[in-house]
This record gives C-alpha cells, sequence and structure tokens, in this order.
C-alpha cells in the first residue's frame, strides 16, 4: 500500500510539472477531444503491426483462413459451406480496390482491428472524456485480440468490428427508442449473425441485459425493439431462404463442434474461461497498476455509475456466461478465441464507471508500454519468427506456396498451353495456387480433397485441372490420384521446393503435382495434344486424354 500512495503522489507532481520529454504525450491527450489523438493513436497501431506482419511473414504465404475468406469473396452470395458470408464479402469488396499481395491483405486485417477500436471508443465516449478514452483503447491494444487475433482475417476476426458497432447501435436504440437508431440495431446485429453464428449470444445478451435495466418497461413498451427485431429478421431473411434451400452446410459445419463427451466439455468450459483470464491478464495488471489504491472504490464507483454503462457489463457477463452454459448442455467444444471480439465490453465500464481523476502519468506510462511491446515485436521478435520459420515451416507449409504456384503455373503452361481454370488437392495448397498463381485458378469441389465450395458455374472440368498435394499426405494422393485417373490419362509429376529468407536456405519439401489437359472438340483442328513424361507420350483426342507409346 505504501507503494500505491508513493504512486499516487509521484502522478500527481508528474501532472503539475511533467518532465521535458514528457510534454509532447500530454499535448497528445489534449488532443483526444479535438478529435485527432485518437486517430493518430490508430494509424501508429497499424503501421507498427503491418510492420510486425511483413517481417514475421516474409517468405511465407498468408494463412489459410485468409486465403479462404478470399476465395469465398471471389463470388458474391448469400453464404458459403462453413460459415456465413460477412468475412467473404469483406474481402472481395477489399481485394476489388487493392491488389491481391500479402500486405493488402495485411492491411485489410489491421484496418478491421484499427475500425474494431474506433467503434470502441464511440461507446467509451459516451460515458468518459479525455485520456480516460485513451486508457481503454490502450488497455485493448495490451490484450492479443487486435494485433495477433485480428492478423487471421476469418469467421472470428470479422466480429472485433462488428461487435462493437452492433453494441454501439443497440445502446443508442435503447437509449433514444427513435426509429432511425432501432432500424441500425437491427441491421447491425443481423450483421453480426452474418459474420458468425456466435453472435447468437451477444443478441441474446441485448435482450437478456435490457430486461434487467432500470429504463424496461420504456423501451419494451417503445415502438424501438420490435423494429430492430423485424429489420434484424429481414436483413437475415436472404440469407435464412440460402440455408433452407441449399442445405444449411454451415449449420452442419457448426454441428461438427458437437460432441458425446460431457467431461471434454467441461474442460472446454473451464479453459474458456482460463483463457480469457490469461487474454485481459497483462491488461489487468495495467489497471490495477493505474487505479492503485483507489481500486477499492470500484464497488462503489459502479454502483454509482449510470445504468447504460451497467447495461454494458451485463452484455459482457451475457457474452461469457451464455457460450459456457450451452457448451455443456449441447457438450461442444468452446475456444477462447471465439469470444475475444467481445472483451472491450469489460474494458469499457471498468474504465468509465471510475468517478476520480486518472493522472495524465498513468496515460502516458500505458503509451509507451503499448508503443514498447510493439516496437519490440517488430523489431526483434519479428524477424526471430521469420528465422524460425524459414528453417522449421508452419504445418499447413506457408513456407512454399508461392513456389508451388509459380512452379505449378509453369508446369502447366508448357504442358498445355492455356491459362489454368481449375486447381484441387490439398486444401492449403489449392487456395494457395488460387491465390498467388498468376492464372487465378478456381479451387473448390469436387476436385478439392476436403473443400466443400462449389465451382462457379461457368468454370468448368472440361477446360483442364491440376492438383498438388505433399507427398507425405497418402490419403490427399491416393484421393487425387482416383480422381485424376477417372478423368482419363493424366499427368503426374513431383516437384521439389526449399523455403528462402533473404537467401538463407530454409526447409525443403516435395509435392506431388497432377495434370489433367482439357478436353477438345472431335472436330477441332486443335484436337490433340502431345504430353512429354519420360518416354510416354499422352494425347488428348476426340475428347479423350489418353496414352501412347
Amino acid at each position: 500500500m505504501p507503494l500505491d500512495f508513493a504512486l499516487s503522489a509521484m502522478a500527481k507532481r508528474s501532472d503539475r510539472c511533467p518532465a521535458r520529454w514528457r510534454r509532447p504525450f500530454d499535448r497528445w491527450l489534449e488532443g483526444v477531444e479535438a478529435g485527432w489523438s485518437i486517430a493518430l493513436l490508430l494509424a501508429c497501431f497499424v503501421g507498427i503491426w503491418m510492420v510486425y506482419l511483413v517481417l514475421a511473414y516474409h517468405g511465407a504465404g498468408l494463412h489459410p483462413d485468409v486465403l479462404e475468406t478470399w476465395t469465398y469473396g471471389r463470388h458474391f452470395a448469400w453464404g458459403y459451406p462453413k460459415h456465413p458470408p460477412l468475412m467473404g464479402w469483406m474481402t472481395g469488396a477489399w481485394t476489388s480496390v487493392f491488389p491481391l499481395t500479402d500486405w493488402s491483405l495485411q492491411l485489410m486485417a489491421m484496418t478491421n482491428a484499427a475500425l474494431a477500436l474506433w467503434f470502441v471508443d464511440l461507446i467509451a465516449r459516451r460515458f468518459t472524456s479525455g485520456h480516460k478514452r485513451l486508457i481503454v483503447l490502450l488497455l485493448l491494444m495490451l490484450t492479443p485480440a487486435y494485433q495477433f487475433h485480428a492478423q487471421r482475417f476469418n469467421a472470428n476476426a470479422v466480429l472485433l468490428a462488428v461487435w462493437p458497432l452492433a453494441t454501439y447501435c443497440f445502446l443508442r436504440a435503447f437509449e433514444t427508442r427513435t426509429p432511425l437508431w432501432a432500424v441500425a440495431a437491427g441491421l447491425t446485429a443481423s450483421l453480426a449473425m452474418l459474420g458468425k453464428y456466435y453472435s447468437i449470444f451477444l443478441v441474446a445478451s441485448f435482450a437478456l441485459s435490457a430486461m434487467i435495466h432500470p429504463a424496461r418497461r420504456a423501451y419494451f413498451s417503445s415502438a424501438s425493439p420490435w423494429i430492430s427485431a423485424a429489420v434484424g429478421l429481414l436483413a437475415l431473411f436472404p440469407h435464412l431462404h440460402w440455408l433452407v434451400t441449399t442445405g444449411a452446410e454451415p449449420i452442419r459445419y457448426a454441428a461438427t463442434h458437437v460432441r458425446a463427451d460431457l467431461f471434454a466439455s467441461l474442460r472446454d468450459a473451464a479453459n474458456f474461461l482460463l483463457g480469457l483470464a490469461a487474454a485481459v491478464s497483462v491488461s489487468a495488471a495495467t489497471w490495477v497498476l493505474i487505479a492503485g489504491y483507489r481500486i477499492r472504490r470500484f464497488s462503489r464507483d459502479y454502483s454509482a455509475s449510470d445504468p447504460n454503462l451497467k447495461l454494458l457489463c451485463h452484455i459482457a457477463i451475457g457474452t461469457t456466461v451464455l457460450p459456457v452454459i450451452t457448451s455443456i448442455f449441447l457438450r461442444t467444444d468452446l475456444p477462447s478465441l471465439w469470444a475475444l471480439q467481445g472483451l472491450f465490453l469489460l474494458a469499457v465500464p471498468v474504465v468509465c464507471s471510475t468517478r476520480y481523476r486518472i493522472e495524465r502519468f498513468y496515460a502516458v506510462n500505458a503509451t509507451l508500454l503499448v508503443a514498447g511491446i510493439a516496437i519490440v515485436a517488430a523489431v526483434i521478435a519479428a524477424p526471430v519468427h521469420a528465422l524460425y520459420r524459414n528453417s522449421h515451416g508452419y504445418e499447413e507449409g506457408r513456407s512454399f506456396y508461392h513456389q508451388a504456384a509459380d512452379q505449378l503455373t509453369r508446369l502447366w503452361h508448357e504442358q498445355m498451353g492455356v491459362p489454368l481454370s481449375i486447381v484441387g488437392g490439398n486444401d492449403s495448397l489449392g487456395l494457395a495456387v488460387a491465390f498467388y498463381s498468376s492464372d487465378h485458378p478456381h479451387y473448390g469441389d469436387p476436385f478439392a480433397h476436403e473443400y466443400s465450395l462449389a465451382l462457379p458455374r461457368e468454370v468448368r472440368p472440361e477446360r483442364g485441372w491440376a492438383a498438388l498435394c505433399f507427398d507425405d499426405q497418402d490419403d490427399c494422393l491416393e484421393w487425387t490420384e482416383q480422381m485424376a485417373a477417372q478423368a482419363g490419362s493424366y499427368l503426374k509429376r513431383e516437384l521439389s521446393v526449399q523455403s528462402s529468407l533473404f537467401g538463407i536456405p530454409g526447409v525443403k519439401r516435395n509435392i506431388v503435382v497432377f495434370l489433367v489437359a482439357p478436353l477438345r472438340e472431335p472436330d477441332s483442328a486443335a484436337s490433340s495434344l502431345a504430353i512429354m513424361q519420360g518416354g510416354t507420350r499422352m494425347r488428348v483426342s476426340a475428347g479423350r486424354f489418353t496414352a501412347a507409346r
């Protein structure tokens, strides 16, 4: 306790007479209400973590989850096989403007994280002002949600921005009960559901929290909740219709997480809570240092806080407890990363309920901590990570994505003389070839080993196709060779690939590729195509791919 008082005294002295090096930070803190400080913080956040991503994954491809979202987004649909469509829509919109490069999709991921923090600030500014708003964002930046979790843009990461936006609109609809905000609440809630069905816990928490709020009678007797519900259902109708008419594949995929082992579900529920505790541990320790001895006032301050701030806390409880209850009841697995997008629901009430002044000293120190971690990550951790992965590789083979795409495309052009339109085989390799090949072939069913996304109607197997598997993936090799044999004769080659980082040779791996030539019309002048493979002459003739000596 004496240490707490000593820190408090130091903080007050620093605020009265700040050191020279602190004065630029103090001017930055003064710009919060002027509107530029938050924007500058988020721009720096995106910039430094972009440096980290570029260095840490130099020489490697994007994560398969990110490549999957791009594959979804190539064609607009009201739903996709594994997940609702929002992540595909966002990636499709982004790549219609930005190039198909690693840095482009990395920038998309970090922009999504910055938007998430911006929406959190929209909520925080309703309950506090000045540098307390910054402290909320800084505490969230000390969690792994907005950089490490965000960089893998998938159905989980897309919720980082959608959940605070939906929460903000619900909060405004609850406060004002006007039709405009009610419509916005319904639309953003449906948007969250289109991101991932896990968002049902957020929507349910909205309803339950409103039911125990002191102003519940005024809210539920108004048109606001019913407008929100009607608009949300109307916005979801195209996706619901798609589910009914296509066999509800995302529901079946979600059902794969269900298992019969109650003990395993209880263990996962406990790990879920422990994982969330670990995710906020650094932020919690930082907040304890900021609050000091004043943390004893939390219960009193919280009791006297704005009822709508308590509403957020109740939503936080709902989005934590409801998944646990559901997981145990249905006996499903429950990774804690599914809930990282809701951490802001804890940070906002904890900071904004304080009724005492927080010295600038602490805000500056928290800023330095966040900046220091980011700089160390970008300057030290990122190169170390890149060197380690260059020599040890990734389980999914990301180190070889560029080489696999280049070599397969070159081989296809040499043998077939036409652009490659379909690629199959191993999921991660197939998604990578679709993205990194200059032909950008389509990857999907029925040529994908495990992937269930159907090929576009205009992409026909008659155009020929290629498939590839790592040489140690026996199931993939057997399945792909059977597919190729059913198509007729085929060309099979083995490619050797090796990762490299700034000229430093890394891990090696072999990839087996299969080429099935395009079918030709029998009366076409180009009805035959000769392919040489070790003395065997392959010929496409009269619509068949045959072998001749």
